[in-house]
């Protein structure tokens, strides 16, 4: 059936939803092509695409489907319907009806439903999931991305993202249901359970207990944004009650769909701190903090001699990472057999940190479903999860949730700030002293925005040019090549090709001399070509002079192919 054909089947439909029929009789040629050409995917965030009608994009029918596909791969486990499924939604268009939608589907197959009451935190569903001792979970949320998208997440009964082996049966599922429209959702709906603040109050419990310095004087004042998402809920009330001068930035703690009150809704973009830096200036705030709609990220901007400095997730992590290491080898409760967990376009700083501190280091592909199932693997007695990250802007100290967590990232890195301001230092100086012990290690990130299906040809034919062309470069050795794709690792320098123990992806990673490399990966969320960049210099100078000299390089290659 082609793009017209699906086109015109929704519009016949007796029962579709005005708004969307309305919509859809303003499209032009272009828009349906857009709109049903393909279906929408699971990516390395679940479903995620814009809101409207068409098979590509998110709207009820897509989300009834998705659920009933979802609820038929959980109904496979032993007392799946009794466990039931949490689900949760954050301030989006819809999410809420979304949320609902995805209940009265699970609850009409039989399901009992844990269903929040209002917004919450992807970390926090990803605890429900296991508090409940769900079979499942579900999260309305797309994340960080513009007003108009939204989102679906699936987890499992770890409270982890489904990993592409899992996705993939739900997937089946969900294309053998033929009639988005025939949906039903009308039964059972007492099966439905509805939890809020109890929940709430257990989670913040248990996320308290990853605080290593309790006594630290707290003489600094934070600012926080949620950038009008669900970190509203209950943040800045986890920071005050440990003590934390907390000062709430106003007009960006309103429940708001349109994001009206902030440039960006993507900590990882500067403009998404303009409003809180002016705010922090204008108290005399030593940090601000900002989470993503779904508060599973934190960006951070830190005063330094009268500026605010912007960290990134790899900087973040790293400073992280070294106080918790540092700090639990003085207390002596680090784990002899610990295991700290990264991604492969993620900054291989972190690395040489856990290594010094006797820790092994597993790395994965990028979606954090990756490392809450590596955080799955610890309790078959493998060894002890100390630390997982990501480079954009996520990561997770304590296991008790299998997903990024900003309200843990939060905690820890407020009493980073605390321990370092007792010894004269900010957190600008905390990270310089790092880089004199380890390298300045500099990680760059370029996303080539390629809408539509012209778009997704271009990726595609990009990442076949440097799949099956030996590219050269030349300020920089090339000594290996991943092909995760094809699961496949080149060693030029040897002349060796070997497996890669990694599931397949579409990722081709380079490795350079003196421990650079650059990676480039498609979106699994977005219309985009992200190119991730990792260099190393005796200096700041040093290193910044690498990395725009290799993004340069790699960039002309990647803008020669048409």
């Amino acid at each position: 059936m082609n793009y017209l054909e699906k086109a015109e089947q929704w519009k016949k439909n007796p029962n579709l939803d005005p708004t969307l029929k309305k919509e859809l009789d303003g499209m032009d040629d272009k828009a349906l092509q857009e709109a049903f050409t393909t279906d929408l995917e699971f990516g390395t965030g679940g479903l995620r695409g814009i809101l409207g009608a068409g098979t590509n994009r998110m709207n009820i029918y897509i989300v009834s489907k998705a659920t009933l596909g979802f609820g038929r791969y959980l109904s496979r486990f032993p007392n799946a319907l009794n466990r039931g499924v949490a689900i949760s939604h954050d301030n989006r268009h819809q999410s809420k009806e979304f949320a609902r939608i995805s209940a009265e589907v699970l609850s009409t197959l039989g399901f009992h439903v844990y269903l929040f009451e209002s917004l919450r935190p992807t970390p926090e569903l990803s605890f429900a999931v296991r508090h409940f001792g769900c079979v499942g979970g579900i999260m309305i949320t797309a994340s960080h991305n513009p007003k108009e998208y939204n989102g679906y997440k699936i987890y499992d009964e770890s409270g982890c993202q489904l990993v592409p082996k899992d996705a993939d049966q739900v997937i089946e599922e969900i294309n053998r249901i033929d009639d988005y429209f025939a949906i039903d959702h009308s039964k059972n709906h007492e099966k439905i359970q509805y939890i809020g603040k109890d929940v709430d109050d257990v989670y913040i419990q248990e996320v308290k207990k990853i605080i290593l310095r309790p006594n630290l004087k707290k003489d600094f004042k934070l600012v926080y944004t949620p950038l009008h998402g669900t970190g509203q809920v209950f943040a800045p009330q986890v920071l005050q009650s440990v003590g934390y001068d907390v000062y709430p930035l106003a007009c960006q703690m309103t429940n708001d769909p349109d994001f009206s009150g902030v440039k960006t809704s993507n900590p990882e973009n500067k403009e998404a701190y303009d409003e809180a830096i002016a705010y922090a200036k204008e108290i005399g705030a030593k940090i601000v903090l900002a989470t993503d709609p779904d508060a599973d990220r934190l960006g951070i901007a830190v005063e330094h001699d009268g500026e605010y400095v912007l960290f990134t997730g790899n900087q973040t992590a790293s400073l992280v990472l070294d106080y918790i290491l540092k700090t639990r080898k003085e207390l002596k409760t680090l784990p002899k057999d610990g295991y700290v967990f990264t991604t492969n376009v993620s900054s291989t700083l972190p690395i040489a940190i856990a290594e010094k501190y006797g820790m092994k280091v597993e790395i994965t592909l990028t979606g954090f479903k990756f490392i809450g199932e590596k955080a799955r693997e610890m309790e078959s007695g493998k060894g002890t999860y100390v630390f997982g990250f990501e480079e954009s802007y996520g990561c997770l100290i304590s296991d008790c949730v299998r997903d990024k967590d900003s309200i843990q990232a939060i905690l820890m890195l407020c009493e980073t700030a605390a321990y370092y301001r007792e010894k004269g230092m900010d957190l600008v100086d905390a990270l310089n002293a790092i880089y004199e012990e380890y390298g300045y290690y500099k990680e760059g990130i370029t996303n080539i925005g390629l809408q539509g299906l012209e778009g997704a040809a271009k990726i595609k034919r990009i990442m076949e040019y440097f799949r099956t062309t030996d590219i050269a470069l030349k300020g920089f050795e090339i000594l290996a090549k991943d092909d995760v794709r094809l699961g496949i690792h080149s060693d030029f320098v040897h002349d060796k090709v070997s497996r890669i123990q990694l599931p397949s992806s579409n990722v081709i990673k380079y490795y350079l001399n003196d421990n650079m490399w650059f990676v480039l990966r498609p979106s699994g969320t977005e219309p985009k070509l992200k190119v991730y960049y990792g260099v190393v210099g005796a200096t700041k100078e040093e290193s910044e002079r690498k990395l725009e000299e290799l993004s340069k390089e790699v960039l002309e290659i990647v803008h020669l192919i048409k």
